[in-house]
């Protein structure tokens, strides 16, 4: 019989009732330290008092009207963005598939309205992780993604990363766009070489295409920049925002140039959520945290921190751990050992990662996370290694 919430996930036997910081509480009392953070959702842990207050304040106000009046939030967290940002213009969702959804409608339409209704193809990078919707799933294209689900959305031309010659033998006439995640999140850690980001804006620009960077799970100052983009020295022209740009709190948005967003006038995109007063009043509050210069430098510090007592552990347990990847906190460990047994040791060890592909884990703590907690999060890790190392 099925039961009555659809079982689409394999759920970890663990229920989590109470956050404080970077410690999940499960019911029985046991307590978590939390290297998950939701996905990379919690950036600030759980509870954090200016969103708590952010959150109560606006629930006892208004919490819903609908875009089809001004909404005050919404325009206060747009000027941020845009101030902080390459922007121009933000469009606001729930989440990071819908980010995706408007980032292909916006690139297409835009060369629509240019003239060139033929421009609707979208270069797109195998590993990747776009969302679960028809758009999402299509833009990554792997067997694991699509299959099932077919006629698969057409327009999309999937290569490796790495291969500057093919990316530039795959631009036709047909191009429109370059999407791609700066660091792969659920495709295994995999940081883009600042190198390729810079030779795929050098190939918009030579080429009068769009560049997309999805930062929906590196983004909002999970690498210590409040964009990962911005360690390779180049802007994109949309960008896709999710996960810790609401500390929680379901919001997502996506950014673009004035140029890039000029197709998508009135009538030709909408939400009957997105940039609602509670989900933009959180917003604000994340971005008085984490846009601010000094919280991005400890980020960066703790980022060194954790990595190098990490490059330790894999030196002390080669059997278990391979490397190290990725950048800031958005850190995977590629395991020798399953990375199923590895997480699930974690449980035993009262700490939770996440799995990726390419048999890594995800290390996404919040990026409050202390120096006592990363300390004690190596001691945890060095214990499940311990466990798993062959007798």
């Amino acid at each position: 019989m099925i039961p009555s919430v659809l079982p689409t996930y394999n759920r970890a036997p663990l229920t989590f009732v109470k956050g404080e910081g970077t410690w999940l509480i499960e019911a029985d009392g046991r307590r978590f330290l939390d290297l998950g953070a939701g996905i990379a959702v919690n950036a600030l842990g759980h509870a954090h008092p200016a969103l708590v207050k952010a959150l109560t304040d606006q629930a006892q106000a208004l919490w819903h009207t609908s875009n089809l009046y001004h909404i005050p939030q919404q325009e206060a967290l747009a000027d941020r963005l845009v101030a902080e940002t390459f922007a121009d213009t933000a469009f606001f969702c729930n989440s990071g598939t819908e980010a995706c959804e408007l980032a292909v409608k916006m690139a297409r339409k835009y060369f629509y309205e240019a003239g060139q209704p033929e421009r609707v193809e979208i270069i797109t990078f195998n590993g990747a992780f776009h969302g679960r919707s028809s758009a999402g799933i299509a833009a990554a294209g792997s067997e694991k993604m699509t299959k099932g689900f077919g006629p698969q959305l057409p327009g999309f031309v999937h290569l490796d990363l790495g291969d500057s010659a093919a990316l530039e033998a795959a631009i036709t006439d047909k191009t429109a766009a370059i999407m791609v995640e700066p660091v792969q999140g659920e495709g295994g850690i995999r940081a883009v070489p600042d190198a390729e980001l810079q030779q795929m804006r050098a190939l918009c620009d030579a080429h009068g295409l769009l560049l997309i960077c999805d930062e929906v799970q590196c983004g909002v100052g999970r690498t210590g920049r409040l964009f990962a983009h911005e360690w390779a020295g180049i802007t994109p022209d949309i960008m896709m925002v999710a996960k810790g740009i609401g500390g929680g709190f379901p919001l997502g948005a996506v950014l673009a140039t004035e140029k890039a967003a000029s197709g998508m006038t009135a009538g030709t995109h909408g939400s009957t959520y997105g940039g609602n007063p509670l989900g933009c009043a959180v917003g604000c509050a994340v971005l008085d945290v984490v846009a601010d210069a000094a919280f991005l430098a400890e980020v960066s510090r703790k980022a060194g921190l954790l990595r190098q007592r990490l490059e330790g552990l894999v030196a002390e347990h080669p059997e278990v751990f391979e490397e190290v990847r990725g950048a800031g906190l958005m850190l995977g460990l590629k395991c020798k050992a399953a990375n199923a047994d590895v997480v699930a040791s974690g449980y035993a060890h009262e700490l939770i990662t996440v799995p990726a592909a390419d048999n890594v884990i995800r290390l996404l703590p919040p990026l409050t996370i202390s120096d006592d907690e990363i300390a004690e999060a190596v001691t945890r890790l060095d214990a499940i290694a311990r466990d798993l190392t062959p007798a």
